[in-house]
């Protein structure tokens, strides 16, 4: 038997009559979730059905576990391929929770009635892959086509049909009005009875079976009406109540169709292999603005609306002054009150029943922020979404990557927090290495919890990051956790992988990097013989510059961190030898794209230079003299090595400002040596700054360029000088225009003569004048 929540309330007084009783709700909705715990009381029920993953049912029973805190949510994954993963998401303020807590609390029997994760899974891969990895509910958008048919728009948004049915523009104020900020009656008939003449409309009548959205949505509701049959036959059971989706409560509530046509529906659907685990999840991934389909705008709000019983305006206002306060933003008492009344006012002149979040929203904006748009978006993120983040118990069924990950961050002290924070470490202290060593090793795996951030001063001993946890970082754990079961040896197991597997010698050395950074001791051997096997047959120029910058970073910061580096320096000798043997070949005839990477790599390895011995510095200037001395190089190249030469003193100014002036004297086009400025210059215009004679040579060179000239070089020469700070670019324009252009540049008189060179054309000129 069927019944409607308005047939048993007549007459009803100690008892309800039995039957199926459907809560159709809106996923996250704290009035929703309120009218269900009321509607539980009222029932009693023998059995509840929630909509869920049905093979996720005996994870119910740990809503109740202390260590439970939601938001969190269910992770259903393939076992073969855990890239192929749902998240079903539940806050404080869902209806599902709040149902599995009131069945578990009360000890009525409960599971979850739809689709098992194992027929989820596959259905997105007979999709062709899903739009998010969110599960499909009432809420979500549907997949892009290229029409979109009503029927799609108001499947994916009933409440929004309903807001527009009503007059409102906005769903969210709509429901607000109906269901969150009302105290009184569920409404659940009349959901289902306007979800009803929704999906009676002839447009919305489901015809194409060949659509995969539409099969499984018809496979959704049918199993869901065959866990309702098999509820009912258990002994013992008269009254069951169903909480789902409103979209689906019409199919579910009522007399029920033949079981036969669902066993035929049902028959068929694919299936895979899947597992099942809470995870941690967070209200900003609850947020509609995350992409999640079945979202809410405000689940910070809404969080607040469902915990707080009395005074709800004026303790949320209370929390967003503490949240300004904390920000050193002086907000008084009075600020408060007059936030409030204003609201008041606003939900007065509006004729809502109560003030709603538009109103707040406003009344803070106007009062509070003082009109500040900038400070109303963050109170906006920080208060209406937040950062709030779950937990599930210490003994939660999880992979054992997973609990290693989080046995290991609880031991460094590192906390598990969804708000972005910068971290400074001292690697001298071993609390600071500790977290070190687990954030490097967690970037190995793929789990990118920390980002490097720069730091300032110049000691190696420092470390800075960037911290904010995800929740979907879980799905990277479980796919790392094919590497092992501890956060060392997955860690140690793919940087072994990368060096043996590598295409490229700049991949080996940064897996060396790698394993030296998070302290592999025990991988760090063999990657240095994948090193040496593959630099003693690469003979390209171009891939062992790319290679020595890592070796001299591991180097580095492997004596910081007391790991014995003596083999890298070996390793980077070699290959630095081999690099400046093949480096002149390597820098003819290269066109300006290959240039500018070549110029990349001569930076990156000189920075190199410098950690290694006195030899292998010598051996380098040696070979960034032979490019500075030749013609046949892209003037960028040359440019940038007689800089790199100057910078180093292997070169005296005089000696730089000579080689610029021949630079720019000689017959190559103005585009060239537009490009030798570039090279030169850089990113350091104080240069220009503080060596007049450079910047005279400079300057006549520039002012000399005919019209067309001027305009070919113009662009090379704004992209140069359009690096530089604007204090620098202001400082060489004082500069340029003080100059006095009618001394000489002294470089410029400077003539050399090579006897022994002239000879032949000298005993030439004085044969033809008949001279001795």
């Amino acid at each position: 038997m069927s019944v409607t929540t308005a047939e048993t309330a007549k007459g009803a007084t100690d008892t309800v009559a039995p039957g199926t009783y459907v809560l159709g709700i809106r996923h996250h909705g704290p009035g929703s979730a309120r009218a269900v715990v009321s509607e539980l009381h009222r029932i009693r029920p023998d059995a509840v059905l929630i909509e869920g993953p049905a093979d996720a049912s005996d994870l119910i029973a740990a809503v109740t576990d202390q260590g439970m805190a939601p938001p969190v949510a269910l992770l259903g994954y393939a076992a073969d391929d855990p890239s192929r993963a749902a998240f079903w998401p539940y806050a404080e303020f869902s209806p599902e929770w709040q149902a599995m807590r009131w069945a578990v609390t009360h000890a009525v029997p409960v599971e979850f009635c739809d689709l098992p994760t194992s027929m989820v899974l596959a259905h997105r891969t007979e999709a062709g892959a899903a739009r998010e990895t969110d599960p499909p509910r009432e809420m979500d958008v549907p997949r892009e086509m290229d029409a979109p048919s009503e029927m799609d728009v108001y499947r994916a948004d009933p409440i929004g049909a309903l807001a527009t049915a009503a007059g409102y523009g906005d769903p969210e104020r709509w429901w607000d009005d109906v269901i969150e900020t009302r105290g009184e009656g569920a409404g659940f008939d009349a959901i289902t009875e306007a979800m009803a003449a929704l999906r009676e409309d002839d447009f919305l009548q489901v015809t194409d079976n060949s659509d995969p959205e539409a099969r499984h949505e018809a496979r959704r509701e049918a199993h869901m009406r065959q866990a309702i049959r098999k509820a009912l036959k258990r002994d013992g059971v008269q009254r069951v109540a169903v909480i789902c989706g409103a979209w689906h409560a019409p199919a579910l509530a009522g007399k029920l169709p033949p079981a036969a046509a669902d066993t035929r529906t049902l028959k068929g659907a694919p299936k895979l292999r899947s597992r099942l685990a809470w995870v941690p999840w967070t209200h900003s991934r609850l947020a509609t603005a995350s992409g999640y389909g079945a979202g809410v705008i405000s689940p910070g709000w809404y969080h607040h609306l469902f915990t707080t019983d009395d005074d709800v305006i004026v303790r949320w206002l209370i929390h967003q002054a503490n949240l300004l306060r904390d920000k050193d933003i002086d907000v008084s008492s009075a600020h408060i009150i007059e936030t409030a009344r204003l609201a008041e006012t606003l939900a007065v002149l509006r004729r809502r029943p109560l003030a709603g979040l538009a109103e707040i929203g406003e009344a803070t904006l106007s009062v509070m922020c003082h009109g500040d748009t900038a400070l109303a978006d963050l109170m906006h993120r920080e208060a209406v979404i937040g950062e709030r983040l779950g937990a599930v118990p210490a003994d939660a069924p999880v992979v054992p990557l997973q609990a290693d990950v989080t046995a290991t961050a609880k031991s460094a002290r590192l906390k598990m927090d969804p708000v972005a924070k910068e971290l400074v470490l001292d690697l001298r202290k071993p609390a600071d290495k500790a977290k070190s060593l687990l954030l490097h090793r967690l970037q190995i795996l793929g789990v990118d919890w920390g980002t490097p951030n720069e730091v300032t001063g110049t000691g190696t001993f420092k470390e800075g990051w960037i911290l904010a946890w995800r929740p979907e970082y879980v799905i990277d754990i479980v796919m790392a956790s094919v590497w092992g079961t501890t956060v060392y040896g997955a860690a140690a197991a793919k940087v072994a992988d990368t060096a043996s597997g590598g295409t490229s010698l700049g991949q080996v050395t940064g897996a060396l990097e790698s394993a030296l950074l998070a302290e592999l001791v025990e991988v760090i051997p063999t990657v240095l013989t994948a090193l040496r096997d593959r630099a003693a047959v690469n003979h390209d120029v171009a891939q062992l510059m790319e290679a020595l910058p890592a070796l001299g970073r591991a180097q580095r910061y492997g004596d910081v961190r007391g790991t014995d580096t003596a083999a890298l320096g070996l390793v980077a000798s070699s290959l630095l030898t081999r690099v400046c043997v093949g480096i002149p070949a390597a820098v003819s005839s290269l066109n300006d794209d290959a240039a500018n990477e070549f110029k990349e790599r001569l930076d990156a390895v000189h920075e190199v230079v410098a950690l290694l011995d006195i030899d292998d510095t010598q051996r380098w200037t040696g070979a960034l003299h032979a490019i500075a001395d030749r013609a046949d190089v892209n003037g960028l190249l040359v440019g940038r090595v007689t800089r790199l030469l100057l910078d180093g003193g292997h070169i005296e100014t005089a000696d730089a400002a000579t080689r610029l002036q021949f630079a720019l004297s000689t017959g190559s086009t103005p585009t060239a040596k537009a490009q030798w400025i570039d090279g030169f210059l850089g990113d350091g215009g104080l240069l220009l700054v503080h060596d007049r004679d450079l910047l005279v040579i400079l300057d006549g060179w520039l002012t000399g360029l005919g019209d067309n000239d001027f305009t070919d070089v113009l662009p090379l020469l704004r992209r140069t000088f359009g690096v530089f700070d604007p204090s620098v670019r202001r400082n060489i324009g004082n500069r340029a225009a003080a100059l006095d252009r009618q001394r000489s540049v002294p470089v410029t008189t400077a003539t050399t003569f090579d006897a022994e060179l002239a000879a032949p054309a000298v005993a030439v000129v004085a044969g033809i004048l008949g001279l001795p």
